[in-house]
C-alpha cells in the first residue's frame, strides 16, 4: 500500500523540491495543514510575520537578494486582502513570489453565505495584484497546479503568483506521488537574425550606451563584457549594481540628471535591456534618449511601451547579450573620448546632487565608508531615499539593492527583515522615514524574534516630508495632515529587544555609524532631522520636464 499524505504536506514537500529553505507568513485556521507539515518536517524555516503585508514584503526582498523564489503563506479573506498591497509591489518589481492562501471549504465556496473568512470574489482581487492566480479544486490536481504556479512565477517576465487551496483540500489524504519536482523552466532564446541585425547597427556606433534594468540583473557578466568592448552603462534604479558602481564605465542610476541627459545627446546608439523605461525615471517619457534605440526584453509586450525602439527583440537578457558580445568582439571602434566624457557626466551629476544634501552629505559619506562591499541596501519610500538613497550610496552587485519600486511607503522595515534573513552573512542596512515605519512597525517584533542582522536607519522629521515639500511647492505652503505624533523610538526599540542609537549631531555621523555597523542583531539608528536641519534642495516628487 502506498504512503498517504495530506495535500498540506504535499505542498511542503513540493516547495522543498524547488529548493525553498525559507517561507514567511501568518498561521491561521485556513493554512494549518501546510504549516503543520512545515513544523513536522523541519526542512523549511518558517518566519512568523506580524501581518500578511509584511510576510509578502519579506518574501519579496528575500527573493530579490537570493535571486530565487520567495514564498509567503497567508489565510483567506481579510488576510489575503491584507497581502494585496505587498503583492502590487512584488508585481511592480517583477519578483517571483509564490503566495499560498487558504480558502474556505469547497461546499460553501462562492455562495455568498457570509461564511467566516469568505471574501466575495477573492480570485478577481488576487488576479488584479498578481501575475497569475490559481485555485486548487481537488486534492488530485494540487501538485499540477503548484507546479504550474511556480513555473509561471519564475518564467520571465517574473512576478508574484497567488494560489488558493481550500482548507478541506489541504486536509485531504492522497497517495504520495512518485515524483514531486518543479517543471523545468524555458528561457526565451534570441533570434539569430535579430542578433545579426542588432550587431550590424551597433558596429556603426562610436559612442554606444547600454541601459540596463531589473530584467538584466542575471546578465552581469555579459554586461561587463560589453563594457569591456567600450559600452558605457547606465541603469534603472532596479538595475543598480549590474556593473559595480565604482566602475568608471557606469553612470550608475544617474539616469535622468541634466548632465547625463546632455551626455546622451553625444551617444550614437542605445541598447535597452530588461528595462521598462518607467515614467518616473524618464521624466514621464520625455527624457531625450539616444538614437537608434535597440531593445531586448523577455516580455514581447514591452515593445512600444513608453518609447518605440528602432529594433526590438523578445528574448532573455543573458543569452541575447552573450550573442551580441560574440558578434561585436573586435568590431567596435569606440571614440577615445567616450569613456572620459561619461565619467565627467557622472561626476557632474553627483556633484549637483551633493549640493542639495546640506548636512546630510556627511551622513552619506559616513555610510559609504562604513559599509562592506557586499552589504545589502534596503530602502523605503522617504525623502532621503528619493534624494540620495536611490543613487548616491554605491552598490556593487545587482542582488544587493532592494527598494519599494512601486512607490508605496511603509514596506522598508519588512523588506529589511526578508533581506537580512536571506543575506547569507551580508550586512543589511535599511533606510526608512518615521512616517513609513509606523505602517509596518509590528514587523520590528519579527526582526527581534528572528534576530535579523539589520541596521534600521530612521530619518525622523516628525511627519511626511515629501508631502510637506509638495505643499510648499504647489499649495502655497499650507500644511495639512502631514505632522505626525511619533513614538519615543528609544523606548519602542528597547521594548522590542532592539538596540537604539541616536544621531542628532551630524559631526558625529562617522563614529556613530561605525559603531552601529560593528554590532550585530537588530539595531535602530534614529537620525533627528529636526535637530540636524533640512536638506538644501527640497524633494517635492519625481522631477518633471518644464514646458518650454
Amino acid at each position: 500500500m502506498s504512503e498517504q499524505i495530506t495535500v498540506g504536506e504535499l505542498a511542503a514537500r513540493f516547495l522543498e523540491s524547488c529548493g525553498v529553505d525559507t517561507a514567511f507568513g501568518v498561521i491561521s485556521i485556513h493554512n494549518m495543514p501546510i504549516l503543520d507539515a512545515f513544523g513536522r518536517r523541519n526542512t523549511i524555516r518558517f518566519v512568523p510575520s506580524r501581518g500578511e503585508a509584511g510576510a509578502v514584503n519579506m518574501a519579496d526582498a528575500f527573493a530579490r537578494v537570493r535571486g530565487h523564489l520567495g514564498v509567503a503563506i497567508t489565510s483567506t479573506g481579510t488576510a489575503a486582502g491584507n497581502a494585496a498591497g505587498a503583492l502590487v509591489e512584488a508585481q511592480t518589481a517583477g519578483t517571483p513570489v509564490l503566495h499560498l492562501t487558504g480558502q474556505i471549504e469547497r461546499a460553501y465556496l462562492d455562495k455568498r453565505w457570509s461564511y467566516i473568512h469568505e471574501a466575495t470574489d477573492q480570485p478577481t482581487m488576487l488576479k488584479a495584484v498578481s501575475k497569475a492566480f490559481f485555485r486548487v479544486w481537488s486534492p488530485e490536481t494540487a501538485l499540477g497546479v503548484l507546479q504550474e504556479a511556480v513555473r509561471t512565477a519564475l518564467t520571465a517576465p517574473t512576478g508574484p503568483v497567488s494560489v488558493e487551496i481550500p482548507i478541506d483540500v489541504q486536509e485531504a489524504l492522497i497517495d504520495l506521488p512518485a515524483h514531486i519536482a518543479p517543471v523545468p523552466l524555458s528561457i526565451a532564446q534570441p533570434d539569430p537574425a535579430a542578433l545579426d541585425a542588432m550587431a550590424a547597427m551597433l558596429t556603426k556606433a562610436k559612442r554606444p550606451l547600454l541601459w540596463a534594468g531589473g530584467g538584466a540583473r542575471h546578465a552581469a557578466d555579459e554586461i561587463k563584457a560589453l563594457a569591456d568592448l567600450g559600452f558605457t552603462v547606465v541603469t534603472s534604479v532596479q538595475g543598480r549594481g549590474v556593473l559595480p558602481e565604482d566602475d568608471a564605465r557606469t553612470l550608475g542610476a544617474f539616469n535622468l540628471s541634466p548632465p547625463v541627459e546632455s551626455f546622451y545627446a553625444s551617444c550614437d546608439a542605445l541598447l535597452v535591456v530588461g528595462s521598462r523605461l518607467r515614467g518616473n525615471e524618464t521624466l514621464k517619457y520625455t527624457l531625450k534618449l539616444p538614437k537608434p534605440m535597440l531593445q531586448i526584453d523577455a516580455d514581447p509586450q514591452a515593445h512600444g511601451r513608453g518609447y518605440t525602439a528602432d529594433l526590438f527583440m523578445a528574448a532573455d537578457a543573458k543569452p541575447a547579450l552573450a550573442g551580441l558580445v560574440a558578434r561585436l568582439k573586435g568590431k567596435l571602434k569606440v571614440a577615445d573620448s567616450f569613456a572620459k566624457d561619461a565619467k565627467a557626466a557622472r561626476n557632474e551629476a553627483e556633484a549637483q546632487l551633493r549640493k542639495g544634501l546640506g548636512p546630510y552629505e556627511k551622513l552619506v559619506d559616513a555610510l559609504q565608508k562604513a559599509v562592506p562591499r557586499d552589504y545589502l541596501w534596503v530602502r523605503d519610500v522617504t525623502v532621503s531615499n528619493s534624494t540620495w538613497g536611490n543613487r548616491m550610496l554605491k552598490l556593487f552587485d545587482p542582488r544587493n539593492g532592494v527598494h519599494a519600486l512601486g512607490g508605496g511607503i511603509g514596506m522598508g522595515a519588512a523588506m529589511g527583515v526578508g533581506a537580512a534573513i536571506g543575506s547569507r552573512g551580508r550586512k543589511t542596512v535599511v533606510l526608512s522615514g518615521d512616517g513609513g515605519l509606523m505602517l509596518c512597525v509590528g514587523e520590528l517584533a519579527t526582526a527581534a524574534q528572528e534576530q535579523a542582522d539589520m541596521l534600521l536607519i530612521v530619518m525622523n522629521d516628525r511627519g511626511y516630508g515629501v508631502i510637506r515639500n509638495i505643499q510648499d511647492a504647489k499649495f502655497g505652503g499650507r500644511k495639512y495632515f502631514v505632522d505626525l505624533h511619533t513614538p519615543s523610538f528609544p523606548d519602542l526599540a528597547r521594548s522590542l529587544g532592539w538596540k537604539h542609537m541616536l544621531l542628532n549631531d551630524i559631526t558625529k555621523a562617522e563614529s556613530t555609524i561605525a559603531q552601529a555597523m560593528a554590532e550585530s542583531g537588530p539595531r535602530m539608528l534614529e537620525v533627528d532631522m529636526v535637530a540636524i536641519g533640512p536638506y538644501v534642495t527640497a524633494f517635492a516628487g519625481p522631477p518633471v520636464r518644464k514646458a518650454s
